[in-house]
């Protein structure tokens, strides 16, 4: 009997394309396959199989089955789901399920095995040798170590033929974690937070938990117990840790390891591609059963996931603004819910939409009001800049300079904390005003001294910053405005010439060694005064930082962003709460313009409870998250005419339907990009429209010509 096989391609398609099975294939859903598209061959998965008799149209055979692991039918399912919702074709989500596929396999490697043959000198080191060997293929040097002989033993015994060399492909497998291993010992709040947890996973199914604790209370200990529950419950569960930021993953999987005695999977962009693979393929056949990694890990093949953890839930990192646009903690829910799995949102600051969905009842609220310990909340003052400002020319005011002084005198540490890159964030001409901007940008260029260069940040241009101006050529009359984490670096040595200073942020740790090498150094004492972006201000301990700056509040408040207090807020209350997180009580002093801000004054109280009400009451008021739903339309060509009309024929072609508002077209804040015009809708909707269905029938109503581009975002969180 003739079988068609439909088959899901990574790329941008609408659908899955229809191809004959050959005879004897026995294909199957999830089966990775090559198949024909145009004159090459091209990965993808089988998400159906039929009966072909009767078939009217001749079909391309399907090449060959690849050495994959199949993919699990509910990642299928999944990745399926997570297309419609974001008004995306199938495609795209399938190339991040399957990026791991398309990693190199790790390099072979050499093993020695027993040939059968007795040595003609059986020593006690030769004898040892052999019962090492008869267990396990190993490689001649971890033989040598495991007999606990020279390589030179295991080297006769190759010469005298008694082993073997044989090449072999490494296994793709993860030690199991050691469940046996005591946990960290809990305080009543985090013990109950634990059973509770507990008790959820072992209801089975879909359930959904806020974890919500402040700064310092031990919320890793209390989800990591849950995630031994689920482990020691069912021996081939899967747990997923998922962390908005690559520089936090070292920690945590050093903490995963110490409660577990095993390695769990990493999963980021700055994992080696062998690597990569190896935990794409251990994941898939059920041999990896920890993973911690970022957004993506989402898209691993899990064939019996039980728990995600969402750590640091509120963050906006954990939004994808790009090629497939998508959120992962709303998707983990998804996830979970097509996996029968629990989840668990673990925040210091939680997001509105999340503190919604507890208030109603959607999820069970856990919260720890306490730090572990003794160590208590720090004291948060602020430094009003209009009464007493810094020095001209710096960036640091009197009484945080003292406050640095006493620190530093203590033998304590201190975070400075700036998010933002680079040296300065503008540079222009004091003789005929030019803002330096990168080429076909409306970004300006950002200062950054250590390498010389003017970069933006939006595109990645960089250039040596000229001694003349490019606009009127006057001679070094290029200046730079406003601080970055590097010209606060260089007032804090100036301040402090015998003080060990460090920066981290994107620029100076490039990856996620050199943040653990960094964490560490800081966690040790080893630095007195760390200058920091968002990098630091999250997720890390370090015994001995009992002082907090923050150099401008008011930084996250500037600009359109509906979000923007709700951001500030638990940006600040993250930098913050990395103060006195041990014995020593800590302090924290915020730089502010704006002291009599709702959000200076709820961080000055202590009071998140006030500050959350008065948000949720404004967000009520406007019908917007977590009372209302969001979407944007990015529209993008170089003709701006040609977009101008792509644009008012899209705004004709809205659906009229009822509780939809569209807004626009409207220039984009960045109206220009790589030399691309940008124009956006926004669109809103009552809670209870399928705004996904809207948008896939208002994008079904236009075809835009070649030149321009078009990208939907479902619950957009930039307004850029």
């Amino acid at each position: 009997m003739s079988r068609i096989a439909s088959v899901l391609l990574p790329m941008p398609l609408p659908e899955a394309f229809d191809y004959a099975e050959p005879e004897g294939m026995g294909l199957d859903v999830g089966d990775i396959v090559a198949a024909p598209l145009g004159p090459r061959l091209v990965r993808g998965v089988v998400v159906g199989v039929r009966d072909g008799t009767g078939g009217n149209r001749p079909l391309k055979p399907v090449e060959e089955r690849l050495d994959d692991p199949r993919l699990p039918p509910n990642t299928i399912e999944f990745v399926q789901w997570a297309a419609r919702y974001a008004v995306d074709v199938p495609g795209a989500p399938l190339s991040i399920a399957l990026r791991g596929a398309r990693c190199p396999k790790p390099k072979p490697i050499k093993v020695v095995e027993p040939t059968g043959a007795e040595p003609a000198r059986p020593t006690a080191a030769r004898l040892k040798v052999l019962e090492a060997a008869r267990s396990e293929a190993l490689s001649p040097a971890d033989l040598a170590r495991a007999a606990g002989v020279s390589s030179g033993v295991v080297k006769g015994l190759v010469e005298e033929g008694v082993l073997a060399l044989r090449t072999i492909q490494p296994e793709a497998r993860f030690d199991e974690p050691d469940l046996a291993r005591k946990g960290s010992d809990l305080n009543p709040s985090q013990a109950a937070a634990a059973e509770a947890l507990k008790a959820m996973t072992r209801e089975g199914g879909f359930n959904v938990a806020l974890l919500d604790g402040v700064t310092g209370s031990g919320k890793t200990e209390v989800y990591l117990e849950a995630a031994a529950a689920v482990l020691g419950d069912d021996p081939t569960a899967q747990v997923l840790i998922l962390l908005p930021e690559i520089a936090l993953t070292q920690a945590l999987i050093s903490r995963v390891a110490a409660r577990f005695g095993a390695q769990p999977g990493e999963w980021h962009s700055d994992v080696q591609p062998p690597a990569r693979r190896r935990v794409w393929e251990a994941v898939a056949n059920g041999r990896c059963r920890i993973v911690v990694g970022a957004r993506s890990a989402l898209f691993l093949p899990f064939p019996n996931l039980k728990l995600i953890v969402v750590d640091e839930e509120h963050d906006a990192s954990f939004k994808q603004e790009d090629g497939f646009i998508y959120h992962a903690r709303d998707l983990a829910v998804v996830r979970g819910k097509i996996e029968g799995a629990a989840v668990v949102l673990a925040s210091a600051t939680p997001s509105l939409e999340s503190l919604r969905n507890a208030e109603t009842g959607r999820y069970r609220w856990l919260k720890l009001s306490a730090r572990h310990g003794a160590a208590r909340l720090p004291d948060i003052d602020l430094v009003d800049l209009r009464q007493t400002p810094p020095q001209s020319g710096r960036w640091l005011s009197p009484p945080l300079v003292e406050a640095m002084q006493e620190t530093y005198g203590r033998g304590e540490q201190t975070l400075l904390f700036l998010n933002r890159r680079g040296y300065a964030p503008l540079v222009l001409c004091r003789a005929c005003g030019e803002r330096m901007t990168a080429p076909d940008t409306d970004s300006w260029l950002v200062e950054h001294r250590y390498s010389g260069r003017l970069v933006c940040h939006l595109t990645g241009f960089s250039m040596p910053k000229p001694e003349r101006c490019p606009h009127c050529a006057a001679k070094e009359s290029l200046v730079s405005i406003g601080p970055g984490v590097e010209r606060v670096e260089e007032e804090a040595r100036l301040l402090f010439p015998e003080a060990r200073i460090a920066v981290f942020s994107s620029d100076t740790v490039y990856d996620a060694r050199e943040a653990k090498r960094l964490v560490e150094s800081m966690a040790a004492g080893e630095i007195d005064i760390l200058v920091a972006t968002q990098a630091a201000a999250k997720g890390h301990n370090f015994p001995k930082l009992t002082l907090v700056g923050v150099v401008d509040a008011d930084l996250g408040l500037r600009g359109g962003d509906l979000r923007a207090a709700e951001r500030t807020y638990q940006l600040l209350a993250q930098a913050t709460g990395r103060a006195g997180r041990r014995d020593r009580p800590g302090r924290a002093l915020l730089q502010t313009y704006a002291p009599e801000h709702s959000v200076m004054q709820a961080l000055a109280a202590g009071d998140r409870d006030a500050f959350v009400a008065a948000e949720m009451e404004e967000r009520l008021f406007a019908k917007l998250p977590p009372f209302g739903r969001l979407a944007a339309v990015i529209a993008s060509g170089p003709d701006a005419a040609q977009l101008d009309g792509f644009m008012r024929s899209m705004a004709e072609a809205a659906p009229n339907a009822e509780r939809v508002e569209v807004y626009g077209p409207a220039d984009a804040p960045l109206s220009l990009v790589r030399g691309r015009r940008r124009k956006r809708f926004l669109v809103r909707a009552d809670r209870a429209v399928d705004l996904s269905a809207y948008m896939a029938t208002w994008r079904a109503r236009v075809k835009p010509p070649a030149a321009i581009r078009v990208a939907i975002d479902i619950d957009p969180y930039s307004f850029l």
